[in-house]
């Protein structure tokens, strides 16, 4: 199995990289920079929208992975939508080209506002320039690997808990404000209960998904259940012994945010337990 990775030296492609090699598989990881990218791996620095020819580029991939993303914690950054064309350029091209299967990082903000469990039925309505150029990109997939024959998995994350600080995340945040000594963390009021998975169990679902074919298209990676942001984080806080303390109320809570909203986790669950009896 020969997998290309893009934005492989981003927060999530470092870790995601990392447990597929640690499975046996031939990656090729490709970035803009490549200060962070597993050694093990094929490492190809460049422009993946300068390629012309990407799948005799990265040497005839069977699987594509595509993490590359501008601006994912930025909602109404305008990189979104300019470079929502060149994503599907570079994805059709690969699409054209034969390549076995076509797996994308999608995002729950597709969605928008929705209350309760959301699976691949739940309609979308976006509410920020994040979600809508997903959103967009995804249909446009569907459309083209139908076209052309290629298995297609769209991943879509949720909130994802790490400790690094090379990230946008407010668990990333926190961990920068630490280290630069800050005592206080200016917070929202905290109530709004989202779906929370550790970083390491979403690059091992991630990992999961792309290994296998039987189960394609929308698939939710996620832990399945809602908890109170500030409960996520106050328990972060103390699990990494942070002396730091959330200032609740200092920014108003996103418009767009749902109230209560997380994933269906039966997909994923059923990718996992057939791992488990492989």
């Amino acid at each position: 199995m020969n997998i290309l990775i893009t934005g492989a030296n981003g927060y999530l492609g470092q870790g995601i990289v990392k447990e597929l090699l640690d499975h046996g598989v031939s990656v090729t990881a490709t970035d803009i920079r490549s200060d962070h990218i597993d050694s093990r791996a094929k490492v190809i620095t460049c422009d993946l929208f300068s390629v012309e020819n990407p799948y005799i580029f990265f040497d005839k991939p069977e699987i594509i992975l595509h993490l590359a993303w501008r601006d994912g914690f930025k909602h109404d950054s305008l990189n979104h939508i300019n470079d929502l064309s060149k994503h599907f350029a570079f994805l059709k091209k690969l699409s054209e080209s034969g390549i076995r299967k076509i797996c994308a990082l999608g995002s729950m903000h597709e969605v928008g506002f929705y209350e309760g469990s959301i699976d691949e039925h739940t309609p979308t309505n976006p509410q920020s320039l994040y979600g809508i150029s997903k959103n967009a990109l995804r249909q446009m997939m569907e459309v083209e690997t139908r076209r052309n024959n290629n298995f297609f998995q769209w991943i879509r994350g949720f909130y994802i808990v790490g400790n690094t600080e090379h990230g946008c995340s407010i668990f990333s945040k926190i961990t920068q404000a630490v280290k630069e000594g800050k005592k206080e963390f200016p917070f929202t009021s905290g109530q709004n209960q989202f779906d929370f998975i550790d970083y390491n169990d979403f690059c091992k679902q991630i990992t999961a998904v792309v290994m296998q074919e039987e189960v394609l298209g929308i698939i939710n990676c996620c832990s399945g259940h809602p908890l109170k942001l500030s409960e996520r984080v106050e328990q972060f806080i103390v699990d990494m012994n942070y002396p730091i303390k959330l200032a609740y109320g200092a920014f108003p809570d996103r418009p767009y945010d749902s109230k209560a909203i997380w994933g269906n986790d039966a997909k994923i669950r059923m990718i996992m337990n057939k791992g488990k009896d492989d």
